[in-house]
C-alpha cells in the first residue's frame, strides 16, 4: 500500500509539472523534471512486482521542487537539478576544504526578481548531519561548496541562496547555519500545501492528494552585498506568511458572490458573535445537541467553485484547445462537472441539507481549503471562500499574531482513531470525518470511498454525498 500511495503521488506530481507554464520555466527544465518523475514511477512499478517489503524513493524531493516552482514569486526558471561546476582557478575551493568539482543546485531562477539558487531537501531531519561521516559529506561541507560555486560563478552568479528543508531542520543545525554562514530565516509567502485531484478509490472520481509543508524550514543568505540587493533580501525576510489566516476581500470586495451562493449562506445558521461566551483557553464550546454539518475539503471547494456559481456555460463555450491549455489532464474532469452542473445545479442540491444548520470544519480542513483557494482560486472563488469560512468559524475574532478566528480543533472520535491507517482509511480523512463523528455531525463530502471503507469495517458513519466541483480560476 505504501508503494501504491507513492505511485499515486508520483502520477500527481507529473500532472503538476506538465501544468507549469513555459512563461515561468524553460521547456528543457520541464523535461528534466518529467524525466526524473517518470523514472521514479517506473522504479515504483517494478518495485510493486517484487517481494520487497521496504523501499526508499525520491517522490518527496520531486514534490518539494515542484511546490517551489508553483509559487507566484518564482519566475525565469533556467536550470533544474543540475550541477554548477567550480572554477579550478579559484583558491576558494581549497580554502573551505571542498574537494568536489561541482555543486548540485536544484533550482536556478528569479525570486522576487532577484537571481536566486534554491537547494531543496525532503530528508527526515534526524538524518541530516552537520559534519562529514563516511560517504556522507555532511551539510556543512555541502553549504561551503554551494557558496563557493555562487561566489565564483559568473554567468549564473546569484544574489541569494535559499535552503528549503521540506520536512524541517534540527534546531542545533539551524543555529550553526545562522552562526557559521550568516543564514537567516525567510518568512516567505510560500504556500504550505500542494495538492492535486486524482482518480478516487473504487467508483469515485475525485480525491485530493495533498502534502503539508507547515513544518518546512526556509533559510536565505545574500551573496551580492550591494545595498539594493540587501534591501531586496530584507524585504523578502519581512514578508508575512500567507495561507490559512488569509481573507480574500479583493478590490473593495466589488466582485459579487452570486445569488445561489448568497442564498445558501443566508439559509445557514450563523454562530453567535457575543465575545463573552468565548472560553479563555481558545477551544470551541459546542454541544452535540446542536444541529451541525461537518464540511470536508471537497464540500467547501464545491460550494465556492465557479462551476457551481455560474461559470459552467462559459467553460463549455470555451474552445477545447484553450481548455486543454488551461486545465491540461484535468480537462475532461472539468467538462464533466460543467455538464453535470447544467443538468442539475449543485448548490440547489445541497441547500436543503444546509438550511437551518450550523457549519463546522476542523482545523486541518480549514487550513487545506484556504491554501487550495489561494493557489488555484480566481477572485470570485476567493471572495466566496472568505464568506463561507466566516459562516463556519465559530464566535468572533480573538487576539493572536495572525488574528485568526476560533475554529474547531482536530478532534477525531475514539472509534475512528482506533481504525488502522491504510490506503482506503487515510489518516487525514480519519481526522476530518472523525471530528464530525465526535460532535455528532454528518460530514458533507464527495469522498464516499472513505465512508464505504469505514462501513466495511462494520462501523456506521453518517456522511452526506454531494457531486464534486473543482476550482477553475473564476
Amino acid at each position: 500500500m505504501e508503494i501504491e500511495e507513492a505511485a499515486t503521488r508520483c502520477k500527481a506530481v507529473v500532472e503538476r509539472i506538465e501544468r507549469l507554464p513555459l512563461s515561468k520555466i524553460r521547456s528543457s527544465c520541464k523535461s528534466t523534471l518529467l524525466r526524473l518523475a517518470n523514472s521514479e514511477l517506473s522504479f515504483l512499478s517494478r518495485l510493486a512486482l517484487s517481494a520487497s517489503s521496504s523501499f526508499s524513493c525520491n517522490v518527496g524531493y520531486i514534490e518539494a521542487i515542484t511546490h517551489i516552482l508553483e509559487q507566484p514569486y518564482i519566475t525565469g526558471v533556467s536550470r533544474v537539478c543540475k550541477p554548477i561546476h567550480l572554477s579550478p582557478k579559484t583558491g576558494r575551493t581549497r580554502e573551505v576544504g571542498v574537494t568536489s568539482e561541482a555543486a548540485h543546485i536544484d533550482i536556478v531562477c528569479s525570486f522576487h526578481r532577484q537571481p536566486t539558487w534554491f537547494i531543496v531537501s525532503s530528508r527526515n531531519p534526524k538524518y541530516i548531519s552537520w559534519d562529514s561521516s563516511g560517504k556522507n559529506k555532511g551539510l556543512k561541507v555541502r553549504v561551503e561548496q554551494i557558496i563557493c560555486a555562487a561566489q565564483t560563478s559568473q554567468a549564473l552568479m546569484p544574489t541569494a541562496i535559499v535552503l528549503f528543508f521540506a520536512n524541517g531542520l534540527d534546531m542545533e543545525i539551524r543555529g550553526k547555519l545562522f552562526k557559521d554562514f550568516g543564514f537567516r530565516e525567510l518568512k516567505s509567502d510560500f504556500s504550505h500545501f500542494e495538492f492535486a485531484f486524482v482518480d478516487g478509490l473504487e467508483d469515485d472520481w475525485i480525491n485530493v492528494v495533498a502534502n503539508s509543508y507547515q513544518s518546512a524550514c526556509t533559510l536565505i543568505i545574500g551573496i551580492d552585498k550591494s545595498p539594493s540587493v540587501c534591501r531586496s533580501i530584507d524585504y523578502m525576510m519581512g514578508l508575512s506568511p500567507t495561507g490559512a489566516d488569509k481573507e480574500f476581500t479583493g478590490k473593495d470586495n466589488v466582485l459579487t458572490c452570486g445569488f445561489s451562493f448568497n442564498s445558501l449562506i443566508m439559509e445557514m445558521k450563523d454562530w453567535p458573535l457575543d465575545a463573552k461566551d468565548m472560553p479563555s483557553h481558545g477551544q470551541v464550546n459546542l454541544s452535540r445537541d446542536e444541529d451541525l454539518i461537518n464540511f470536508d475539503t471537497t464540500a467547501l471547494i464545491a460550494i465556492v467553485s465557479g462551476i457551481s456559481n455560474g461559470a459552467a456555460k462559459k467553460l463549455l463555450a470555451t474552445p477545447e484547445n484553450e481548455l486543454r491549455q488551461r486545465f491540461k489532464n484535468s480537462t475532461e474532469f472539468v467538462i464533466s462537472q460543467a455538464l453535470s452542473e447544467i443538468r442539475s445545479p449543485m448548490l440547489a442540491e445541497v441547500s436543503h441539507v444546509l438550511s437551518g444548520k450550523r457549519g463546522i470544519a476542523c482545523e486541518s480542513v480549514h487550513s487545506e481549503f484556504m491554501e487550495l483557494v489561494l493557489m488555484c482560486g480566481g477572485p470570485n472563488e476567493q471572495i466566496r471562500a472568505d464568506q463561507l469560512v466566516k459562516r463556519l468559524k465559530l464566535k468572533s475574532e480573538w487576539p493572536s499574531v495572525y488574528n485568526l478566528r476560533r475554529i474547531v480543533p482536530d478532534s477525531p472520535s475514539a472509534r475512528l482513531r482506533c481504525l488502522p491507517s491504510t490506503r482506503k482509511l487515510a489518516l487525514k480523512n480519519k481526522v476530518t470525518f472523525g471530528t464530525g463523528d465526535y460532535w455528532g455531525a454528518p460530514t458533507l463530502t464527495a469522498n464516499m470511498g472513505f465512508a464505504r471503507a469505514v462501513s466495511q469495517t462494520g462501523m456506521p458513519l453518517f456522511a452526506i454525498e454531494h457531486r464534486p466541483r473543482a476550482l477553475v480560476g473564476d
